[in-house]
C-alpha cells in the first residue's frame, strides 16, 4: 500500500534505537552521544550523555532506562535518581561494538554486537546474542550469529526473533522459563546468506541488511533495510507484505511502531552509515508514516 512519509525532526547525525515509550518517542543518536526524547510535535529532549556511544535502549520493570554504551562494550542503567552506572560488561564475551538491545517483561536483555570492525573494513566474523538477567549477570543466549541486530519479542513472551545484518534473515528461539533459548530455526531468510570471506566480498553478497525492526499485532516484522534504502514489512516465511522506500538520498537503518493508537511508523533515517561522514555532519532524519497494524510485542 502507498504510505505518506512526514518529517518528525531533522538536524540529527545519525538516529538508532527508537522505541515509544511513555507518551513520547525515545532515540539514541551515535554521534552526538546521547539519548533523546521527541515528543508528537517534534520537540527534543536530551535525557543523558553517553559519551562511548549509546544504542539499544529499553527498560527494567521498575522503570530504570538501559542503554547500550556501544564502544566499551557496557549495558549501563539509569538509577531514579539520574545517576549512570554499569548494568553489565560484555567486554569479555563479544567482539567489536555492542549494538542493539531488547529486553523483556521480566528484564532480561538480549544485546548483539557487530563481531568486527564495521567501519575499518575487518573481516567480517559471526558474534553471539547475549543475555543480560537483571541482576547483570551474563551467559551467552545463542552463538554464531552473523550480525545479529535488532530483535523482537512476542507479545506472549515465547519467542524471541533476531535479525541477522549479515546473515540476510531472521532467527527465531524459543524463550524457556528460565531465560535460556532453544530450538533455533529460520524465521524468515529474506536473501541468500552469505559465506563469511573478506570484507569486500561479505559485503558485496548482502542483498538485505535487517536492521533495526519492531513487531505488530498481526505477528509480521518492520525493518529498516540497511542495505535497500527502505521499510520492509515481512511474514514469518519470508513473504514481504508493504514496503516503504526512502526519499532520494536517505536510507533507513531502524523502525519502531507507535504513537497513541500504535500504528505510527518511525524511521531513523540518514544518508548511510558510515561513522566518518556522520559524525561530521547533521543530516540524520525521523520519518514517520502511518500503517494499518499497530504495534505489539517488544521493543
Amino acid at each position: 500500500m502507498a504510505h505518506e512519509l512526514s518529517t518528525l525532526t531533522t538536524g540529527g547525525k545519525f538516529f538508532e534505537g527508537p522505541r515509544w515509550h511513555d507518551g513520547a518517542w525515545w532515540v539514541s543518536d551515535f554521534y552526538r552521544h546521547g539519548v533523546f526524547t521527541i515528543a508528537p510535535d517534534g520537540t527534543e529532549t536530551q535525557v543523558l550523555e553517553v559519551d562511548t556511544q549509546p544504542s539499544g535502549l529499553g527498560w527494567l520493570p521498575d522503570g530504570r532506562l538501559l542503554v547500550v554504551s556501544m564502544k566499551d562494550q557496557r549495558v549501563l542503567r539509569q538509577e531514579t535518581d539520574g545517576t549512570l552506572v554499569t548494568h553489565a560488561d560484555l567486554s569479555g564475551l563479544i567482539t567489536g561494538m555492542a549494538n542493539d538491545m531488547v529486553v523483556d517483561d521480566n528484564g532480561r536483555a538480549w544485546v548483539g554486537g557487530f563481531g568486527f570492525d564495521l567501519m575499518g573494513g575487518e573481516t567480517p566474523v559471526a558474534s553471539p546474542l547475549i543475555r543480560v538477567d537483571p541482576d547483570g549477570t551474563l551467559s551467552v543466549a545463542a552463538a554464531e550469529l552473523m550480525f545479529p541486530n535488532g530483535s523482537v519479542i512476542t507479545p506472549d513472551g515465547s519467542t524471541l526473533i533476531v535479525g541477522e545484518t549479515m546473515g540476510c534473515r531472521y532467527s527465531a528461539f524459543t524463550i524457556q522459563p528460565d531465560g535460556t533459548l532453544s530450538d533455533r530455526r529460520v524465521w524468515a531468510e529474506l536473501a541468500p546468506t552469505p559465506a563469511l570471506g573478506s570484507f569486500e566480498d561479505t559485503i558485496g553478497m548482502v542483498t538485505v541488511g535487517p536492521d533495526g525492526c519492531c513487531f505488530d499485532a498481526e505477528g509480521q516484522i518492520w525493518f529498516a533495510d540497511a542495505i535497500g534504502a527502505r521499510c520492509v514489512r515481512v511474514a514469518e516465511g519470508g513473504e514481504i507484505t508493504d514496503e516503504i522506500a526512502m526519499p532520494e538520498g536517505l536510507g533507513a537503518f531502524a523502525c519502531m511502531l507507535g504513537g497513541d493508537d500504535g500504528t505510527t511508523l518511525l524511521i531513523c533515517a540518514a544518508p548511510d552509515f558510515f561513522e566518518q561522514l556522520r559524525s561530521e555532519a547533521n543530516e540524520g532524519v525521523l520519518l514517520t508514516a502511518t500503517v494499518g497494524v499497530p504495534h505489539a510485542g517488544r521493543p
